[in-house]
């Protein structure tokens, strides 16, 4: 018999997660961590067990994010999985599946206005799971860079133009170090702030950055990085490391210096070569919708994957008001800009 809990054996879960051949950092308890310290985020970790064994059949880890608390809370909330659900191989782990993904849904009960599922990987074992429980998919691309190789190998790959740019950086002498200290979060925190304004998205508070040095970086599984020029911190990156890949996270530099995206993803394939396994450039949006920074990705000369998404509204309702809050959110944030 399976049981669904949200209590479970944190060790347990580890081993789950880390055997699993699609397992992720967004899919441990180390990440749950991240989320319980941020504000307006909300960890929501729900297992599927065999009780007679007490094996984990299936495991969901997911954010319920919130842009305010109070009443504008209530209208945005949303609630993220990113490289979930797991679940073992076999007629067993779907029937462990599918009963995960009922308990959560009357889990949320209002919690949140709808769900994405962000992939890591292919889902074509459990996509008829998935659509049958309302779940409505739609492709999403990303680049894969192969990392277990000498960087003279990588830099092969990298289209001309972007080598070019990368050269620049290095005549100008845009420089990339690593952070020294948690008070430098704060500096990475405010180019990526600027570049959200910019682009006229919604950006995370600064705990998240600040919980996921506190929690990760003592076990290596974060790096955060600076560009700088002329003594002025130009450009910051924020990566995840887990089993050998390498999750591009939160990025941003200053509108007015070119290169410094250059600069710095080379640094980080450069420094990673032979190291680790794969890069993650973190998406590339709607194949058919305009994405600014897909060409940037592109040619860097990963292997483009179109693992898609899931989504299921749970309140049509508010769901619209929030798609037209959004839209207010970018028109006001344009406004400023000019």
């Amino acid at each position: 018999m399976i049981e669904i809990t949200e209590s479970f054996d944190r060790e347990k879960w580890e081993n789950f997660v880390f055997s699993h051949p699609e397992g992720n950092i967004f899919q441990t308890c180390a990440m749950a961590d991240v989320y319980r310290s941020t504000r307006n985020y909300g960890p929501v970790s729900l297992a599927a067990v065999e009780q007679e064994s007490g094996e984990i059949l299936a495991g969901l880890q997911a954010v319920i994010i919130r842009d305010a608390p109070g009443l504008v809370g209530s209208i945005s909330s949303r609630s993220i999985i990113i490289g979930g659900p797991l679940f073992t191989e076999g007629k067993k782990g779907l029937e462990a599946l599918e009963k995960l993904l009922d308990y959560y849904e009357k889990f949320l009960h209002n919690r949140a206005i709808y769900t994405q599922i962000r992939n890591h990987f292919d889902t074509g074992t459990s996509k008829n799971t998935l659509e049958s429980l309302g779940y409505q998919y739609e492709p999403h691309l990303n680049y894969l860079i192969n990392l277990n190789r000498p960087a003279k190998e990588i830099w092969g790959d990298i289209h001309k133009p972007r080598r070019k740019g990368i050269n620049r950086a290095e005549k100008i002498g845009i420089e990339v170090r690593k952070i020294e200290t948690r008070d430098e979060v704060k500096d990475c925190y405010k180019v990526i702030e600027e570049t959200y304004k910019n682009v006229r998205l919604p950006l995370a508070d600064i705990s998240l950055l600040e919980s996921a040095y506190d929690q990760l970086s003592d076990s290596g599984l974060i790096d955060f990085y600076l560009a700088i020029l002329d003594g002025e911190v130009v450009g910051s990156r924020v990566v995840l490391k887990y089993k050998g890949l390498v999750h591009d996270w939160y990025a941003g530099s200053k509108q007015e210096i070119n290169y410094v995206n250059e600069a710095v993803v080379w640094h980080m394939l450069s420094e990673y070569a032979g190291k680790e396994k794969e890069f993650d450039f973190g998406g590339a949006g709607h194949p058919d919708k305009p994405y600014g920074v897909r060409e940037f990705k592109r040619r860097f000369g990963g292997e483009e994957v179109n693992f898609g998404r899931y989504e299921k509204v749970h309140d049509r309702n508010k769901k619209e008001l929030l798609n037209l809050g959004f839209k207010a959110y970018k028109k006001l944030n344009l406004a400023r800009v000019l």
